[in-house]
Parts: C-alpha cells; structure tokens; sequence
C-alpha cells in the first residue's frame, strides 16, 4: 500500500511537470533538478547498505524511508528533465558546482567522497551506524542547502514544492539522526 501511495506521489509530480511550458523553467531549476538527482542517487546507494550492514534497527528503519521518500523523487527530477528536453548530466553551477568524481566542492553539496563511499561499503555493525548517521546528517544538510538555492532562485512552481518538501523532510531526519547519535547509536 505504501509502494502505491509514492508510485502515486511521483505520477503526480510528474504530470504536474509534464504540464508546464518550457517557459515555466529557468537554468536554476535544470541544475536543482541534475544535482539533486545525483545527491538523491548517492543517498539511496548509502541507505541500500544499510538493510545488510546496519546493526540498529532504528538505522535500518530510517534508511528505508530515505529511500522510500527519494526514489519518486528521483523519478520525478528525472521527468522534468526530459518534458524540458534537458540531459540528466549533473550541472556545474546553480546549486553550488556539484563534484561527483571526488573533491571539488562537495562539502557546500553533502556528497560524500569516493574514499568515504568505499569506507561505508567496508564497514558494518555499529560502525556502519555511526558512519551512516554521520554521513547522512551531512548529506541532508547540503541537501536542504541546495533546496534553498532552488526556493531562492528558482521559477519552476513543481520544483520549488518539491524543494520544501526536502527542507521539511530532511530537517526532520536531521533530528532523528542527531537524537540517534546522542543516544550512542
């Protein structure tokens, strides 16, 4: 039944920007749109390790609903792209120079290395929890960082419901994660 609700969800916005001109866009919302697909994918890979890796359920709870809640909106970026006949290639501008490939600017975006990526997929057990929640507190903060950047400077109406969508979601799982942490997880 959930599965449905988000399948639903992500038609939704999907139909919704299948309806907009391409006037309705400018290049803020292409590169919020290219980034955080990117950012989202890196997200789902490390929230997938946790279902093996994870000794706390309370993690493996919470990964499941990241990935739950980006998925569709992976699905959804991915839509409008293609209705403004954009690429889904990460952008260098907009959201601060997304560098997928290993330094750059990824502090300012939350995307973990390739070096930290590699450390996750070693790692398990209690360890596993702590790097997650680590990683994943920091990876939402440079989400919700670039969900401002889109509220600020973007024009697409779907995009930018979209971006307070991730500021009030993952601001939330910061909390959660915080608390976590605190609590010696």
């Amino acid at each position: 039944m959930k599965r449905i609700a988000l399948i639903l969800f992500a038609g939704l916005f999907l139909v919704t920007a299948c309806s907009g001109e391409a006037k309705d866009h400018n290049a803020q919302d292409v590169s919020f749109a290219r980034d955080m697909i990117a950012h989202h994918e890196q997200a789902v890979e490390m929230s997938t390790m946790a279902a093996t890796q994870a000794a706390s359920p309370r993690v493996k709870d919470l990964a499941t609903r990241i990935q739950a809640a980006q998925d569709p909106e992976i699905v959804t970026m991915k839509g409008w792209l293609s209705a403004w006949g954009e690429s889904e290639g990460a952008s260098s501008g907009g959201s601060g120079g997304m560098d997928h490939g290993g330094g750059g600017n990824m502090a300012s975006t939350g995307m973990m290395s390739d070096a930290e990526m590699t450390e996750m997929r070693a790692a398990t057990g209690p360890a596993f929890d702590r790097m997650f929640l680590t990683m994943m507190t920091e990876h939402h903060q440079g989400a919700v960082s670039m969900a401002r950047t889109e509220l600020d400077r973007g024009r697409f109406a779907p995009a930018k419901q979209l971006a307070r969508t991730i500021i009030g979601a993952q601001e939330k799982e910061i909390t959660e994660m915080q608390a976590l942490l605190a609590g010696g997880i």
